[in-house]
């Protein structure tokens, strides 16, 4: 089993930055991928960013070139930077991990972000 814990949402202006972590705790080893989810009120789940063991990254076309995410593997722990924030990127964001040996996706309990106009 793997838990993930996340931290670092908040209310920000548009235009700020906001920094995202999550923490795995448990059989981490499996943890092939790493990553960020959003879900807006009344749209369906996102994927935002993710990162693989080896640094290989994917970004929701909205928001490459804003985004950063990052991976250190010593400590289990996924970050989400976030600059040039706009409203239009208010949403729960939930820490996402993949593991290998059961073929499964494991969540966080998610973290409010919120973009003021």
């Amino acid at each position: 089993q793997v838990q993930l814990v996340e931290s670092g949402g908040g209310l920000v202006q548009a235009g700020g930055s906001l920094r995202l972590s999550c923490v795995a705790s448990g059989s981490t080893d499996s943890l092939i991928s790493m990553g960020w989810y959003r879900q807006a009120p009344g749209k369906e789940r996102e994927l935002v960013a993710t990162i693989t063991r080896s640094g290989t990254t994917n970004y929701l076309d909205s928001v490459k070139g804003r985004f950063t995410v990052s991976r250190d593997n010593a400590k289990n722990t996924v970050f989400l930077l976030m600059n040039s924030l706009k409203p239009e990127d208010t949403a729960v964001y939930y820490c996402n991990a993949y593991g290998v040996l059961c073929d499964c996706d494991y969540w966080g309990q998610g973290t409010q972000v919120t973009v003021s106009s």
